[in-house]
Parts: structure tokens; C-alpha cells; sequence
């Protein structure tokens, strides 16, 4: 069950972390974010990232081999890196309908399920 745990949280924290990251871009079309300073911008991304970090934490700390888990750094990084690249390929093509995705996204997709398969390779 840790290792479900550990998905689900870094699933919630990715989508935390590309709205802190990618959220504002979209809210621009707003008019009552359309004028806000960068620092107003930053401050706005830290709250959302405040989340993110609340479940990105726990996610590393449930799924660390070395805290009882059944992940190795190694693992969760890829996890991690897999499910950031998937929210944000859904959230870009979703909110932003200019951004398309290419023959190249999938290529690049079919490379990382085989980085998955690698670093859980025996």
C-alpha cells in the first residue's frame, strides 16, 4: 500500500506543482490577473507550491526504502520525473490549446517508460 500512497501523493503534488509553475501563464488571460507585478506573480506561485511541498514530502518519506518504503532514491525520482512530464503534457494540451502534442512527446514518452523499466530492472 506504501507504494500507491507514494504515487497518489506525488500525483496531487504534480498537479500543485505545474499550476505553481504554469498556472499563472494561463490566469493571465484574466482581466484581474492581467497586471500583476512578477513578485505578485512569484508570491501567488509560492502559495500553490506550499501544497505541492505538503504532499511531495510525505509522498518521499512513505516511499523511501530507507524510511520503510518500496522505492530507492533512484526510483522515486523517475516515478516523480514520469508523472511530472504526464500532468503537465495533460495540463498544457487541456488549458493551453495552442500547445499540441508531436510525434516527438510520444517518443519521448515511450523513453521514459523505459527509463521506468530500467531503473526497476533486477
Amino acid at each position: 500500500m506504501q507504494g500507491i500512497y507514494t504515487i497518489l501523493l506525488l500525483v496531487v503534488s504534480n498537479v500543485f506543482m505545474t499550476f505553481a509553475w504554469y498556472g499563472h501563464l494561463k490566469l493571465r488571460e484574466f482581466k484581474f490577473f492581467e497586471n500583476w507585478a512578477l513578485w505578485a506573480v512569484i508570491l501567488f506561485s509560492w502559495s500553490i507550491a506550499l501544497f505541492e511541498y505538503c504532499f511531495q514530502v510525505p509522498a518521499n518519506r512513505i516511499g523511501f526504502r530507507g524510511n520503510g518504503g518500496p522505492f530507492s532514491l533512484v526510483q522515486l525520482k523517475v516515478i516523480q520525473e514520469v508523472i511530472t512530464l504526464t500532468v503537465f503534457a495533460l495540463f498544457s494540451t487541456i488549458a493551453f490549446h495552442n500547445e499540441t502534442l508531436q510525434w516527438n512527446h510520444l517518443a519521448a514518452a515511450v523513453c521514459l517508460i523505459l527509463a521506468v523499466y530500467f531503473v526497476f530492472m533486477k
